[in-house]
């Protein structure tokens, strides 16, 4: 093998191992008269798929207090003019002390073993805070991260809060948390604190299609992280403004795209919930955190006669920017909140809102799936009432959106197999048989415009939209090369750690198979492909070593059934320096769904001689 042969997820891709995972062993046996079947031979199982739709709805007085207690005959649902037949109804409240209480807290993980799965207390909904230090002036910031502080000081237990920041990136301040102590500490910390970097010059124009691109990349990844957890997120979103207009887009492209708002199809596995609708169900409460404004020729730092028509301007643009917010929470189901001081009070209203709602779904009667946008309507029996709802979704066609991503992925493998690497190329030209032993192969993640790549990146918002838990044992052995020697097969250290000492560490993955997109095909075998990676940085974020895994999936059904029962393993080795600070990314990906998990590990947390499970 080319010692310096790697593999570059975007936008190449060498060759690497297709294989069929050995999980008939582990399958229950199974009677060959039942697996044949006679031509002609009645009994043929009717595969059925359809597709429902999943909507959160509040509905508030005109008080805005929660109207509890609404049966199935109280709504009416229309979708692009077309009602609709509503199948089920669920309400939500707040979870009680006591319901909290009879929760079972998840138990602790063996040692050396770490994973992307954070339990939530609250499994209705859950509310996410995004600080935007992005379009905000810092005087807005300042004020408003005071008011954070007092809101968490003054808030009720129970409530499962996590806080983003975005500025020239979308940082995780703070999990989920129902800890007002823990979110206190991540509210007065230094990772939360007015953004002074202006992240580009330019014309504005320049400028804001910058911070656009920003927020495009930045709801991806929180998207991706908000994809494992349960119920309703209400996103609190404390801004200045927003660049460009959402009016023109229909639930805003660039943002509702980023929490994957489409469908999973349901084929004839209802049991299996990870199958169910993929909505992300998060709704957006933006806030204007500039407050309330007064004209500019009544501020303080005004000195002269205003100019004529400038109070008529500031109206003008301070009523575009109002009707952006009030568009962007009308999309998503949330409400907007400006000229208000009260930021906490705000907030406290916001948690309330939104987690007193229903849960509505049904089967659409359109079947035509072009990705095309479908409007929706919903009402309730009662004109004095509010409601507020996702008005609409992508009908997209998840078969070809697989294809293409399958496409892709085998392009950039061409790509990669045609590249100039060297004579002995060779050795690697061609992917083995499917059946036969998985190929590591190293992984170059260069280029993170978006998706997988962005989200191994060292320090990146961790995806939890597939669960994983990943076990390390280092070696006791030390090793290092003599001068000039060749590296051995499936080491891919940088060229500058070469020639100095490492430690193998085996990392043992185990995925959530229920999030994995297998579908059965026309054989009567389900199939998808899974990428399991594996980057070691330094302590400044440069690449040290990697690894990749793909796995092509061809499972009978037994298999399957049981692969949803055990999950799926996947196991590397990899090099690791001795000297110096270094982490962990292990990060899963199903090419398929496009859905990703990963999570990030300090070296130094791997305890010597233990072995993780």
């Amino acid at each position: 093998m080319n010692r310096n042969l790697r593999l570059c997820l975007l936008p190449c891709f060498v060759a690497v191992a297709l294989f069929s995972l050995p999980l008939k062993a582990q399958a229950p046996a199974q009677d060959p008269a039942q697996s044949q079947q006679a031509p002609g031979q009645p009994g043929a199982t009717l595969s059925i798929a359809a597709r429902e739709v999943l909507l959160d709805v509040v509905v508030t007085d005109h008080d805005g207090r929660p109207v509890t207690g609404l049966k199935p005959a109280d709504f009416t649902i229309v979708e692009q003019g077309e009602p609709q037949r509503l199948t089920h109804l669920e309400e939500h409240h707040p979870m009680s002390g006591g319901d909290l209480a009879r929760l079972q807290s998840a138990p602790p993980l063996p040692p050396n073993t770490f994973t992307n799965f954070s339990p939530v207390a609250n499994t209705n909904s859950s509310t996410v805070i995004l600080v935007d230090a992005l379009d905000t002036q810092v005087q807005a910031q300042m004020e408003l991260r005071e008011q954070l502080i007092d809101y968490v000081k003054h808030m009720q237990p129970g409530t499962p809060i996590a806080i983003f920041q975005i500025d020239t990136e979308m940082r995780l301040i703070q999990g989920f948390t129902a800890d007002p102590g823990v979110l206190l500490d991540a509210a007065k910390g230094k990772r939360d604190v007015p953004s002074l970097k202006k992240p580009i010059y330019g014309t504005r124009e320049e400028y804001n299609r910058f911070r656009m691109g920003i927020l495009r990349s930045g709801f991806q990844l929180m998207g991706r992280y908000l994809g494992g957890f349960p119920g309703r997120k209400n996103l609190i979103w404390l801004t200045g403004s927003i660049p460009g207009s959402w009016r023109n887009d229909p639930l805003g492209t660039s943002f509702g795209k980023s929490f994957h708002d489409d469908f999973t199809v349901l084929e004839d596995n209802p049991g299996d919930l990870m199958e169910a609708l993929t909505l992300s169900r998060v709704a957006v409460y933006p806030i204007d955190i500039r407050g309330l404004q007064t004209l500019p020729q009544f501020q303080a730092s005004t000195n002269g006669r205003p100019s004529p028509g400038a109070g008529a301007r500031f109206e003008r643009a301070q009523a575009f920017q109002h009707m952006d917010l009030d568009s962007l929470a009308e999309q998503t189901g949330g409400e907007a909140y400006y000229n208000t001081n009260g930021f906490r009070q705000v907030i406290g209203a916001i948690v309330s809102n939104g987690s007193n709602y229903y849960t509505l779904s049904y089967p659409t009667t359109n079947q035509t799936w072009s990705g095309q946008f479908r409007h929706i309507k919903v009402a309730v029996d009662r004109p004095d009432l509010l409601v507020q709802y996702r008005h609409g979704y992508y009908a997209y066609n998840r078969a070809k959106q697989e294809q293409r991503l399958l496409a892709a992925m085998e392009k950039r493998k061409a790509s990669a197999e045609n590249s100039p690497f060297g004579d002995d190329q060779s050795a690697d030209a061609e992917a083995p048989p499917a059946d036969s032993a998985p190929n590591n192969t190293g992984a170059l993640i260069t280029h993170p415009k978006g998706g997988f790549e962005a989200t191994m990146q060292l320090g990146a918002i961790p995806p939890t939209e597939v669960i994983f838990t990943a076990s390390l044992a280092e070696s006791d052995k030390v090793e290092k090369l003599d001068k000039n020697a060749p590296l051995p097969a499936d080491n891919f250290l940088e060229a500058s750690y070469e020639d100095k000492p490492f430690r193998t560490y085996t990392v043992k993955i185990h995925a959530d198979a229920r999030a994995l997109r297998l579908n059965r095909e026309a054989d009567g075998q389900r199939h998808g492909t899974v990428e399991f990676v594996t980057v070691v940085y330094d302590q400044i974020g440069n690449r040290v070593n990697s690894l990749i895994t793909t796995a092509a999936l061809n499972l009978s059904e037994a298999s399957y059934r049981q692969l949803l029962k055990v999950g799926l393993p996947a196991e590397q080795q990899i090099a690791i320096p001795v000297k110096g600070n270094y982490f962990l990314r292990v990060g899963v990906h199903d090419v398929p769904s496009d859905h990703i998990g990963a999570v990030e590990i300090p070296v130094d947390e791997v305890h010597p001689g233990v072995a993780g499970q």
